[in-house]
């Protein structure tokens, strides 16, 4: 059965974008106590801006560019879709030149 992407509303993404920068800009204020909230809330944060923002997203891919180490761990660490994919593709390539018998 083929995939079908639901088209969601234009007020439910607005909605996810306002609480994603409200999450993230709530995170500075939480770092200082103790406990990880600080982390988890820019997280949250961040998802839902790079969902909901094509702006966020190019500017996201930019820095990713610019710091492909920083990035991909972070995309693995929000466990973004999209990290998942390379990394399988990745693993997947790895396998074949194994398999080839090319060092």
């Amino acid at each position: 059965m083929p995939s079908v992407k639901a088209v969601r509303s234009p007020v439910l993404r607005f909605g996810q974008l306002l609480l994603g920068i409200v999450l993230i800009l709530s995170a500075p204020i939480l770092a200082p106590l103790p406990g990880p909230a600080g982390i988890f809330l820019f997280a949250g944060g961040m998802v839902l801006v790079l969902r909901n923002s094509r702006w966020a997203r190019l500017k996201w891919a930019r820095l990713k560019r610019r710091w492909p180490k920083t990035g991909h761990f972070v995309d693995r660490m929000m466990r973004r879709q999209s990290a998942m994919r390379r990394h399988e593709r990745a693993k997947a390539a790895k396998s074949a030149t194994a398999a080839t018998g090319v060092n």
